[in-house]
């Protein structure tokens, strides 16, 4: 198998797990205060992965990796989770969908800025294509929007690829899980002072649901999700793999329909085809 393969592997698992990320959120904020939610996400994580360097004890970043990890933890471990469970505050998870169909091709503009990628021409239209997909099936059945919902939205997809495109350039060296391990160690004082600045006013009122939520974002979204993710972008390519964010929304349907039973249309079915197309295509010239 050769590494490109493994690289669009491991970015599909990290896909998949990422894809029940927001309809979790959403869950979560029900209980939670976004603050409170976000921080608290980022400190599990974070005590899972110091525990994770102290027993593996992988090679310490150098110096100069200092900056690329805090734009790492600003845009993953705090931007991305606040400014999204801020935004669904305002918006339904189903509208997020057009900002996620976005995500790839900031993501492929960072990893050329960032990461010194260089797709061919060709991959552009396609990766541009891909996201109109997405962003045209989310609209389609939108049924909510608010503006302030939508610029937090849009402010989370700008620092998630920027994160993206950074930590995919640090795990070439330092390898996928460290990074993420790291920036979580890094952003740890933060992330802590700001749970313990945000605690709930009451336990009592806070359902099953949202512990769920919490647990989920906090130990997949937030941590193995990344062990994935930042491999397959190192390996694979970040403009390239990146592509496969495409399919995130279509992996978040399926589940809601095997999972809670949910109806799943044809246009779905059609739409995901024509998604994956692109992505296909947007590999083949990346």
């Amino acid at each position: 198998m050769t590494s490109t393969t493994d690289g669009w592997r491991d970015g599909l698992l990290g896909v998949i797990i990422f894809s029940a990320s927001l309809p979790a959120t959403r869950v979560a904020v029900a209980g939670f205060s976004p603050l409170f939610l976000t921080s608290a996400r980022a400190v599990i994580a974070g005590l899972l992965g110091a525990m994770m360097l102290r027993w593996l004890q992988p090679t310490r970043p150098a110096r100069r990796d200092i900056a690329s990890l805090a734009i790492v933890a600003t845009g993953v471990v705090i931007g991305f989770p606040l400014l999204t469970a801020l935004a669904l505050q305002h918006i339904t998870s189903a509208h997020s969908i057009i900002f996620i169909g976005l995500l790839p091709l900031s993501t492929a503009i960072f990893g050329v800025l960032r990461g010194g990628e260089r797709p061919n021409w060709m991959f552009w239209p396609f990766a541009v294509l891909g996201s109109a997909v997405v962003m045209g099936f989310a609209l389609a059945g939108d049924d909510r929007t608010s503006v302030s919902g939508d610029l937090l939205m849009l402010a989370a997809i700008l620092l998630c690829g920027l994160g993206y495109a950074e930590g995919a350039k640090l795990s070439r060296r330092l390898g996928g899980w460290q990074v993420m391990s790291w920036a979580l160690l890094l952003s740890l004082p933060i992330t802590l002072a700001l749970a313990i600045a945000a605690l709930p006013a009451s336990w009592d009122t806070i359902g099953g649901g949202a512990w769920t939520g919490l647990a989920y974002v906090s130990v997949f979204s937030s941590l193995i999700g990344f062990m994935f993710w930042y491999r397959g972008l190192a390996v694979g390519g970040t403009a390239s793999v990146g592509q496969l964010q495409l399919l995130q929304p279509f992996f978040g349907l399926a589940l809601a329909g095997l999972l809670l039973g949910e109806p799943v249309a044809w246009t779905m079915i059609l739409t995901t085809g024509l998604v994956v197309l692109c992505v296909a295509l947007a590999r083949r010239y990346a």
